[in-house]
């Protein structure tokens, strides 16, 4: 039995509050609220929660992740960015052309995401969330669809992307050239292995496939593992009790 993917992590030096400005914007509940984390639960039972946890890791540099919005219209899309700004967003520049149709935002904390256009095919019967869009080879996207047994649904000049099978968000990778690192990373994967399951032969696979062991924190007696991807990305793999 696999690990499944149970929440994309935000740290946050105010992960209370970033909770609210997601849960406001798109319309989740929620969840698990205390002084130092939250977190925010889809709609319905399929997809994953978004946790925000405590971290005063200062942002250097664009985030190697971000979310893209979808819309259904025009007046959808003008709806979500206005929405996004009353709640303390704010209108930001990454290079994007005047003619390009997405709108770029940050959150409050700073964490760039993507109102996209009404008419996206590929982001099409996807949900809210279209992609969790990420700068990465596409070695690190091979190795997520194996880790997480989800099909690869775009592999061409580089670019990778994966989808559960049960659809939902897609995960995108957009090939080279890949930003170096520069420090740990503000979102990252949080999977999580059921309680029968073998810990200790899950932790190898994920080996197996290309992952490494992070020396900083999680052990096995806690039942919290960190790793890092191909790519040097951070992730954590937890086991319910």
């Amino acid at each position: 039995m696999t690990s499944q993917l149970s929440a994309i992590c935000f740290n946050s030096p105010s992960p209370s509050a970033l909770a609210r400005f997601w849960a406001a914007l798109l319309g989740w509940e929620v969840a698990d609220a205390a002084h130092d984390s939250a977190a925010i639960l889809p709609p319905g039972p399929a997809g994953f929660r978004i946790r925000f946890l405590p971290s005063q890791e200062p942002k250097t540099g664009q985030n190697r992740a971000h979310f893209d919005l979808t819309s259904t219209s025009p007046e959808d899309q003008r709806q979500t960015v206005a929405r996004a700004l009353e709640l303390g967003g704010t209108h930001i520049d990454v290079g994007q052309l005047p003619e390009e149709g997405h709108v770029v935002l940050a959150d409050p904390d700073g964490n760039e995401f993507c109102v996209i256009e009404a008419g996206n095919k590929f982001l099409a019967d996807t949900g809210f969330i279209g992609a969790l869009a990420c700068d990465g080879t596409q070695e690190v996207g091979y190795f997520w669809s194996e880790a997480l047994r989800w099909p690869l649904v775009w592999d061409q000049d580089q670019e990778t992307a994966i989808q559960s099978p049960n659809g939902g968000t897609k995960i995108t990778w957009g090939g080279p050239p890949v930003a170096p690192k520069t420090g740990p990373n503000r979102l990252f994967f949080e999977l999580a292995l059921p309680a029968d399951a073998d810990w200790v032969a899950e932790l190898d696979r994920l080996v197996s496939l290309g992952a490494t062991r992070s020396d900083v924190g999680g052990d096995d007696d806690s039942g919290r593992a960190l790793m890092l991807d191909p790519d040097g990305n951070e992730f954590s793999v937890r086991r319910h009790r």
